[in-house]
């Protein structure tokens, strides 16, 4: 059974007219960076849960980065609450997409979608990465520039690391500072390893994946054909993934 606590909104940022960020006031139990856990709406009749990852490092203020789905159960209310106002939150966290799980490597390519960039938030924050490995390159996708998030606090917590590169994409806008296109196909041009001045190589790549199923698959596909293959604990790989619906 779900061990659910009782969190209070303790601040709330709107990036754009669908995305936002809520920090809470909870006692959750101890978590990994990459990991989620789930937020949820409790009335009379059923109790609607969704899964979200901790943007936060351990040992902060538990903070969820969620998009609106104006025909969803839960994130329309989620959306109208305010400082102060209460909500249900599982104690425990969950998944497999941490840093623990990533077989040895030299270059890390930490590549989503969306709100999918929430958990790479964390272990940027966490930062153990930092010793782990030599390379890191954040890949996230979004349809307009303003969908963004948190590139203000990628950028203060990655000041003065050289061994870092942030690479966003805009897929439905032409805005300065950013790639034009779908990461997809920056991959299977070899753009996205040119403009990184890294190559995919299973020797030296470790990714890891989180996003729309969509882009997942897709990016696993064009992964393999760079001789790249998903990890499994029974058989190492350089590939790891988290769907985000």
């Amino acid at each position: 059974m779900a061990d659910w606590i009782t969190a209070r909104v303790k601040a709330r940022k709107t990036w754009s007219n669908n995305l936002f960020s809520l920090v809470l006031d909870a006692d959750v139990a101890t978590f990994k960076a990459g990991q989620f856990t789930k937020l949820a709406l409790h009335t009379d009749d059923k109790k609607v849960a969704r899964a979200y990852s901790y943007v936060n490092a351990p040992g902060q203020d538990p903070e969820f980065y969620v998009i609106t789905i104006p025909e969803g159960q839960l994130t329309p209310w989620l959306a109208n609450l305010e400082v102060g106002d209460e909500l249900l939150v599982q104690h425990s966290a969950a998944g497999f997409l941490t840093l623990d799980e990533v077989p040895p490597g030299r270059d890390l390519w930490l590549m989503a979608t969306g709100t999918g960039v929430g958990p790479f938030v964390s272990m940027l924050a966490e930062g153990s990465c930092w010793q782990q490995f030599e390379n890191i390159v954040l890949v996230h996708g979004v349809r307009f520039a303003d969908e963004l998030g948190y590139r203000r606090q990628i950028a203060e917590l990655t000041e003065g690391r050289s061994q870092f590169q942030y690479i966003p994409f805009v897929s439905r806008e032409d805005t300065g500072g950013t790639q034009t296109g779908r990461i997809t196909h920056a991959i299977s041009d070899g753009s996205l390893e040119r403009k990184a001045g890294l190559p995919f190589t299973p020797e030296h790549s470790r990714v890891m994946l989180c996003g729309n199923p969509q882009m997942v698959r897709d990016t696993l596909t064009e992964l393999k054909n760079k001789g790249l293959q998903k990890h499994l604990r029974r058989k190492p790989g350089q590939i790891l993934m988290e769907n985000y619906w």
